[in-house]
Parts: structure tokens; C-alpha cells; sequence
């Protein structure tokens, strides 16, 4: 193994096991921490590690570097989301500085800029298209609420190590000149991007380096220092029953949502369903299986609706529910011959890939930037970030699946 990963959710790990496939390396997404070893390129280990207490965080995190150093990893991302969402208690920078010392790090690179999908990072601060994190939808996330755009407060709250930034005019002098702007102490640096040239720059003065914190952009110049060449990773076609469950309240997912809307069967599943037991896997399951269209099922409210519910039945009670609950679902539909599955949310994609008991998942090509189809035995999957996705993907990721390269 060339490049190991540890990803903070699945959605992120399935978005930078693209990166790295269509970068030339035989990539797989392992779901939590192997038992076995295996023979890949680049191996991508997604916990479900971004909100919960940061000690269990660093414990998991150490234990997949640990078991990615023994299948010959030389280089080790712990990769977050390219919104950096998080929260001033962790666990990123617990999480890196844990593994820094692990590793023995010197510098932790760290950049979560994807301009594919409208992330910048540019004077330390984080953009999302033209506006500040703060100002972009992110503030009124249910779980990681960001209410900063400067990355280096956000990290210097975080952790011990020293922050430090390097910004983008060094950048765009190239990667010699990254390495000779490093810092001569330990430190965490923010380092700016805005396009994916400034990431190419990046990945080339990376080489070498132990450990590297970002989103899937951060991997996108890695590829290349093993001698690998770019490549559009194979698929055969999966054909068969399909469905979408959505549990993200981004906005880009909302708008989804409405889109689908009017184009397949729906159902939306609100917190008072959920406590009430109004609702049923099995039932749901029967619902999905008599449409003729793959339909919708969601629970994807308006942020102040979030909020409420929180406030009624408790942040942690309702989201666990609502996992559980999708989870279950995933277990019915798939013994029942689904064979499709759109999933929007980082948590209810975790939930999904829990419920289906998979183990490993295989990458194949991108169905839109950060989002690419995976296999799971007999069935296709595509575990979208909330924020990632054109207005039509529900409709475009459905289709896809079903078309070989």
C-alpha cells in the first residue's frame, strides 16, 4: 500500500477513494477498520468519527493508521470534509495532533479546498463559492454548526500544536517553494487553494511528508509521486429496483429533494414520526417496493425545524433515531432486492452502509464531483456529502449506475 487513508465519515471517504482511483491507484473503501490485510494501492478507512467523543475519535483513528502501517502505507491523510465542519470541542485537531505524534510528524499539511465543488481556501479563511463558511449554510448545520471561516482559529481551538498558514502567493510559486516556506518547528499549516492547480502544487511538495489533513482535494497531486497515471476506474452496469433516503438538511440537498420531488413517489419522515413510532422499517420497505419509480424518502427539513426537534426530543436522541431508523430500512430493502441506493448525508450514509453489514466497498466511476458509484456485492451505492450535487442528482446518480464503462 502506497497511501492510506482515515476518513471521518463515509460520504468523505468514498469522495477521496475517487480521488485516488482516478488518480491511477487500485483504491478500496474499507467500512471501519479491517480484520485481514489486503493488496491495494490505496486503502481508505472510513470511521464514523466526527462527532463523537473525541477520545473514542483518536482511539479509532490511531488503531486504522496502525493497521494501514501494516499493509506498507508510506503515507497517511486524515481526511475531513472539505467544509472542515467540526466543532470547537473536535475533533479535528485533537484527532491530527494525535496522530502527528503518532507518526512522529513534523508538519501536518492541512487543506480542505475542493474548487470542483466551490471550496477555496484563500488568507487562511474558508470559502464555500463566493461567500465565507459562516455566511454559507454551514452555520445552521444540526450537528457541526461552523460559525468561523478562519481555519487557523478554528485549529489553533483544537489542538497544542502550533497553527500556522502559508498562503497562496507562496503557493503559486510552486512546490520547491512550499518547502522552503515550511516552518523549522512542528506545526499544523493551513495552506491555501483555489484551484486545482495550487492542489497539484501541493501534492508535489507533499511528497515525503508522514501525515497530511484535508478533503479529498488535498490527494489530488499524490497519485502522481508513485509513478501513477490517471485512469477512469471500470463499471459494470447494475440494474434492478431502486431507491433514495436522504437525511441531510444542506441546502444543495433541500434543493435536491424538491427536484426529485416531482419526478418520483416521496415520503418524508419528520422527528415526531420518528419518536412516535409512526413509522415502520417494514412498512417504509413495503411502500418503496410497490412504486414504480424509484421513489424518495427523507428527512431533510428546514434548519429552524432541526432545531426545534432538537429542542423538543434532544440533538443526540433524534439523530440517533433517525440513523437507526434508515439503517433498518437499508437491511429490509436489501434483503427485499433493492439494488440501487442513492444516499444523501454523511450520517445517514453511514447508517445505510451499517444496515447493509458491508465490509468493503468497491470504486468505481464519478457520478458527480466528490461522489463516486460504489459496489457492494450485487448492488450500486452512491453515499453523496449533503453539500456535494447538481440539482438533478438523484435522477443522474440512478441512471449512471446503470450504464457500463
Amino acid at each position: 500500500m502506497k497511501i492510506g487513508v482515515i476518513a471521518d465519515d463515509f460520504t468523505g471517504a468514498s469522495d477521496i477513494a475517487l480521488t485516488l482511483a482516478e488518480g491511477g491507484l487500485r483504491t478500496a473503501q474499507f467500512v471501519g477498520i479491517p480484520d485481514t490485510d489486503t493488496n491495494v494501492d490505496a486503502g481508505v478507512v472510513a470511521l464514523k468519527s466526527r462527532t463523537i467523543p473525541v477520545q473514542d475519535a483518536v482511539n479509532q483513528s490511531i488503531k486504522a493508521c496502525d493497521w494501514l502501517l501494516s499493509q506498507g502505507s508510506e503515507q497517511i491523510i486524515f481526511k475531513v470534509c472539505s467544509t472542515f465542519d467540526s466543532t470547537d470541542a473536535g475533533n479535528i485537531g485533537q484527532v491530527a495532533e494525535a496522530l502527528g505524534d503518532h507518526l512522529n510528524a513534523q508538519h501536518i499539511l492541512t487543506c480542505p479546498a475542493f474548487p470542483a465543488n466551490g471550496r477555496s481556501v484563500y488568507m487562511g479563511h474558508l470559502f464555500v463559492n463566493d461567500v465565507l463558511l459562516n455566511e454559507s449554510g454551514m452555520q445552521d448545520h444540526p450537528l457541526t454548526p461552523m460559525k468561523d471561516a478562519d481555519l487557523r482559529r478554528v485549529l489553533a481551538r483544537q489542538t497544542k500544536w502550533p497553527v500556522r498558514h502559508l498562503p497562496h502567493a507562496i503557493v503559486a510559486q510552486g512546490a520547491a517553494e512550499i518547502r522552503r516556506a515550511l516552518p523549522a518547528e512542528k506545526a499544523m499549516i493551513i495552506v491555501d487553494a483555489i484551484s486545482d492547480t495550487d492542489l497539484h502544487t501541493i501534492g508535489q511538495a507533499a511528497k515525503g511528508q508522514k501525515l497530511l489533513t484535508g478533503g479529498s482535494g488535498i490527494a489530488i497531486g499524490l497519485p502522481a509521486n508513485f509513478g501513477a497515471t490517471p485512469a477512469i476506474p471500470p463499471w459494470q452496469a447494475v440494474t434492478g429496483p431502486g431507491v433514495v433516503l436522504s437525511g441531510s438538511c444542506s441546502r444543495a440537498t433541500r434543493g435536491q429533494v424538491q427536484h426529485y420531488k416531482a419526478l418520483a413517489p416521496s415520503r418524508e419522515i419528520t422527528a415526531i414520526d420518528v419518536m412516535s413510532g409512526n413509522v415502520t422499517t417494514n412498512g417504509l420497505a413495503n411502500w418503496v417496493l410497490d412504486q414504480d419509480t424509484a421513489p424518495l424518502i427523507y428527512s431533510s427539513a428546514d434548519p429552524a425545524i432541526v432545531a426545534q426537534a432538537q429542542q423538543d426530543y434532544g440533538r443526540e436522541t433524534i439523530a440517533d433515531r433517525i440513523e437507526t431508523l434508515f439503517a433498518e430500512l437499508a437491511t429490509h430493502l436489501a434483503a427485499r432486492g433493492i439494488k440501487r441506493i442513492v444516499v444523501a448525508g454523511g450520517e445517514t450514509s453511514g447508517a445505510v452502509v451499517t444496515g447493509l453489514q458491508a465490509k468493503t466497498l468497491h470504486i468505481g466511476p464519478k457520478l458527480a464531483p466528490g461522489v463516486p458509484a460504489l459496489r457492494h456485492d450485487d448492488m450500486a451505492l452512491a453515499l453523496k456529502s449533503g453539500n456535494f450535487g447538481a440539482t438533478d442528482f438523484f435522477a443522474t446518480a440512478l441512471r449512471d449506475m446503470e450504464t457500463s464503462i
